[in-house]
């Protein structure tokens, strides 16, 4: 039995001993572990490129979505510039008359008399606000004055009667009557308070108390214009005019 135990005593010392004496890159542990080690290696490579993949197309998609999203801001913009082109448009042919009058110099002033006759005696209101409102984008501005001053006495229940208010007061101001003007401006907001002319006649109450240098109240009306109806052509000239006021030091 002694003698077994000193057998199997050596035996073991010598298989620890042979083992303390293979090379590590011979023993079978070490390679095993060498492996593993190579492929956890290759596995992280892996799920790093995955993740840059992943990474990428993300970046992509919301490159894809961000052009996507420019392309519909340049369209609504592009139909926001149509629009506020057509709304000048709308303003009319003789607004662009008139600043252009306004800012080309002075035009004697011209008597307001004329006939006292409807431009159309026997026409309807239409037909007669339409040849007086002719007669003033013709710049016959003493014939449109009388019209108009016609069309309200004849028709002041129309329909067309605010506009024809209105107009009447441009005719005023072009011709540079800037007291009638402003009469009538005021009149278009005391009697036709629910007009759509109102934002445009207020405008030319501030235009008119302007060139009377009545400072404060030209202020005032330019100020209501802009907090009133922002989204206006007439709130954007009430904006320019306020502009100039401040470079002039009114």
């Amino acid at each position: 039995m002694t003698t077994l135990r000193f057998v199997i005593a050596a035996a073991a010392c010598a298989l620890l001993a042979g083992c303390a004496s293979t090379p590590p890159e011979e023993d079978p542990v070490v390679q095993k572990l060498t492996e593993l080690d190579g492929r956890l290696l290759r596995i992280e490579r892996v799920l790093a490129n995955q993740s840059l993949l992943d990474l990428s197309q993300r970046l992509e998609a919301v490159q894809t979505e961000a052009r996507m999203l420019r392309g519909v801001l340049d369209e609504l913009q592009h139909q926001v510039q149509q629009q506020q082109t057509q709304q000048r448009d709308m303003y009319g042919d003789v607004d662009r008359r008139l600043a252009a009058l306004e800012g080309g110099g002075a035009r004697a002033a011209v008597s307001s008399a004329g006939s006292s006759e409807l431009p159309v005696p026997q026409g309807d209101d239409r037909a007669n606000y339409q040849a007086a409102f002719d007669l003033l984008k013709d710049g016959k501005y003493p014939e449109a004055i009388s019209g108009f001053k016609q069309f309200l006495t004849k028709f002041p229940t129309s329909a067309l009667a605010d506009n024809a208010q209105y107009w009447l007061g441009e005719a005023h101001y072009v011709t540079k009557q800037y007291p009638d003007a402003l009469r009538d401006f005021r009149t278009v907001l005391e009697k036709y308070p629910d007009s759509r002319k109102t934002p445009d006649a207020l405008l030319k109450i501030g235009f008119c108390n302007y060139e009377l240098k009545n400072w404060s109240e030209a202020r005032s009306s330019l100020n209501q214009v802009v907090q009133r109806f922002g989204d206006t052509t007439a709130a954007r000239l009430a904006s320019q005019r306020l502009a100039k006021m401040d470079g002039e030091g009114r």
